[in-house]
């Protein structure tokens, strides 16, 4: 191989080795929770939950949205508390949850394509239904599609 041939293909290979190495995060699609039935489904419907002995708000009614992606392997990855309302220390029970999901690719979703999503986790929330949905609305995130 000459030279020159050489120098035209090494900047070709790099350029391929980091299209390759983008990361999940990037790829996966932001999907709405009530669409995520489409992709993923949930197989553990009970988790275990690290609750604080003690902390701010902790018997007020309340919610935590906990932004994740869902690998290839059904496994939760880059899980953040993205809002609590109201302010409170339970955002590091939500992502204990949240981190223990696990999920299996819907019959749509075989090749397991990763998907970016939020759950939002309730604590102490109202009895009637109208109190629980008003708490749930209270910590929607945009920008998942509807």
């Amino acid at each position: 191989m000459n030279p020159r041939t050489r120098r035209l293909i090494r900047p070709l290979l790099l350029v391929s080795a980091l299209a390759c190495a983008t990361p999940v995060l990037a790829q996966a699609n932001k999907v709405d929770p009530q669409n995520l039935y489409h992709y993923w489904i949930r197989l553990n419907t009970k988790v275990n939950v690290d609750m604080p002995n003690s902390g701010l708000n902790l018997t007020k009614p309340g919610c935590v949205a906990v932004t994740y992606v869902i690998g290839s392997d059904g496994v939760p990855m880059h899980v953040q508390v993205a809002k609590v309302e109201p302010k409170s220390d339970l955002g590091s029970a939500a992502l204990s949850a949240v981190k223990n999901f696990r999920y299996g690719p819907s019959l749509t979703n075989k090749i397991g394509q990763p998907i970016a999503t939020y759950y939002i986790v309730p604590f102490n929330s109202p009895d009637d239904a109208a109190g629980q949905q008003k708490l749930m609305d209270a910590c929607k995130l945009p920008g998942y599609g509807s």
